[in-house]
């Protein structure tokens, strides 16, 4: 008897490469005796109500989604409101593809859709952010909007290249916000430029901005916020940091995060997984220990013919 699979693809996501290789990735998945179901995700949210929808409704063996870094995070939250969670198999073809990274997912979406069914079942920790879930990173401050900022058909054409150029544009901007952070018995009241806990090696397409022991199921997050530099020194030194993956220094505080609070009296408006997450005076941010069972390569693995 054939298994159930749900496949849920953005045809909008990074330059639309998924249409390419559609309907041989469905006919491998069929081959390898899943019963396919496939739905195209059309607006916001849509892949979360694709995922309640069909897995209230049916038993499904694996849900398997294609797009960006925004995509994966729909089907994450639909699956943490399913009272049994199914295994996600991803797909990465968005833009910067940040948690693919992660997981040693191939850019090449025939070779992904491979490791989809040779790849490792890997419980992985998920964050809570005021009652919404995230995958990977919720953020605060400069370049945090680029992403979803940048409009879809200007990222389609450039890539990651507009993203930067979407940033650039925001340097003469810069805007710090007062906030007092309370993590464990640790209390900072300071005024940052930057703020991000984060679950990710990988973070807006760079490498290493989270330190080298990022661990995906260790029931931590990491914690990165950065200082208003007074001086142009200051913003010098800020930079050197980052660079030499220096995150405890004078201008970074930077620290391990079980559960967080931020407040402020200003509304901060907030990055969820590179999408607009809301505008808030106060957030709480939670990890959740090994919640989810994503697929995540092991070997090189299967290959779409």
């Amino acid at each position: 008897m054939k298994k159930k699979l749900l496949f849920i693809y953005n045809p909008m996501a990074g330059k639309s490469k998924i249409k390419t290789w559609l309907s041989s990735i469905i006919e491998f998945f069929v081959r390898n005796n899943f019963e396919v179901v496939t739905y195209a995700t059309t607006g916001k949210k849509d892949a979360k109500k694709i995922v309640l929808d069909c897995l209230s409704r049916d038993n499904y063996e694996l849900v398997v989604c294609s797009g960006g870094d925004g995509t994966l995070n729909e089907v994450i939250s639909g699956i943490m409101n399913i009272e049994n969670r199914t295994k996600i198999g991803y797909i990465p073809s968005g833009t910067t593809n940040d948690f693919a990274y992660n997981l040693k997912l191939p850019k090449n979406l025939p070779k992904a859709a491979g490791v989809v069914l040779s790849g490792e079942a890997f419980p992985c920790d998920i964050g809570l952010i005021n009652g919404e879930y995230f995958t990977y990173t919720a953020a605060f401050g400069l370049f945090t909007d680029t992403s979803y900022e940048t409009p879809q058909t200007t990222k389609n054409v450039l890539g990651r290249m507009a993203y930067i150029l979407e940033g650039i544009k925001r340097l003469p901007n810069w805007k710090s916000y007062r906030m007092e952070i309370t993590c464990d018995d640790r209390v900072i009241t300071d005024n940052f430029i930057y703020g991000m806990v984060s679950n990710s090696v990988s973070v807006g397409g760079f490498k290493g901005l989270t330190g080298k022991d990022v661990l995906l199921d260790d029931g931590l997050f990491e914690g990165i916020f950065i200082k208003m530099p007074q001086t142009v020194m200051d913003f010098q030194g800020v930079i050197n940091d980052l660079l030499k993956g220096n995150l405890n220094s004078e201008h970074i505080y930077s620290f391990p995060v079980k559960e967080i609070l931020l407040t402020s009296e200003e509304k901060v408006p907030w990055s969820i997984d590179g999408e607009f997450g809301g505008e808030f005076n106060s957030v709480n941010i939670t990890n959740l220990q090994k919640a989810i069972t994503i697929i995540r390569n092991t070997e090189n693995g299967r290959c779409v013919k």
